[in-house]
C-alpha cells in the first residue's frame, strides 16, 4: 500500500512539472578563471565545479573559448546591533563578488555582474568560539550560492560561432 502511495505521489510530482536541479550544461568547450586571489575559496569551488562538466579550465585566458574575469571579491563583516554598553549582539556577513564574461578576444558576453549576498549572525561573547564556527560556515554556503548563480550564469552564455 505503502509503495503504491509513493508511485502515485512521484507521478504527481512529475506530472505538475517538478524536477530535481541538475548540473548546468556549459555551452562552449573551455574556460579559464582570471582575477581570483591565490587563496580564493569562489575559485576553489568553481574549479571543482567546472571539473565535473567537460569544459576543459585552462590557465591561459588567450587560448579559452570563455574567459571569467573577477573584477572584485570581497567579504567582510559589520555590526548590526550592539548593546548599551557596547558589546556586539549582531553581525551583518557579507560576500561583494563582482565578475564579467568575456571571449578571449575580450568580447563581452555577460557584462560585469555585481553579486551581494549576506547573512545575518546573532553573537554572545560566551558563545563567540561557537559563533565564529557558524560564520564560517555562513561564508561557505554563501560561497556555495554564489557558484551556483555563477555556474547558471555560464550556463545561459550564447557564444557567436
Amino acid at each position: 500500500m505503502d509503495r503504491r502511495a509513493l508511485l502515485l505521489g512521484l507521478t504527481a510530482l512529475t506530472g505538475c512539472g517538478f524536477e530535481l536541479r541538475r548540473e548546468p550544461e556549459l555551452p562552449f568547450k573551455s574556460l579559464a578563471l582570471t582575477g581570483f586571489a591565490a587563496d580564493s575559496p569562489l575559485a576553489l569551488g568553481l574549479k571543482r565545479q567546472v571539473k565535473r562538466t567537460p569544459v576543459q579550465l585552462l590557465d591561459d585566458p588567450a587560448r579559452a573559448q570563455v574567459v571569467l574575469e573577477v573584477l572584485r571579491e570581497y567579504r567582510d563583516r559589520t555590526v548590526v546591533a550592539s548593546t548599551s554598553v557596547g558589546q556586539v549582539r549582531e553581525w551583518q556577513l557579507r560576500l561583494q563578488f563582482d565578475y564579467l564574461i568575456r571571449t578571449a578576444s575580450g568580447e563581452l558576453l555577460v557584462p560585469k555582474v555585481e553579486l551581494r549576498l549576506s547573512r545575518d549572525l546573532n553573537f554572545t561573547e560566551t558563545t563567540a568560539l561557537a559563533k565564529e564556527q557558524e560564520a564560517a560556515n555562513l561564508y561557505g554556503a554563501m560561497h556555495s550560492d554564489a557558484i551556483a548563480q555563477v555556474m547558471r550564469r555560464l550556463a545561459a552564455v550564447k557564444i557567436q560561432s
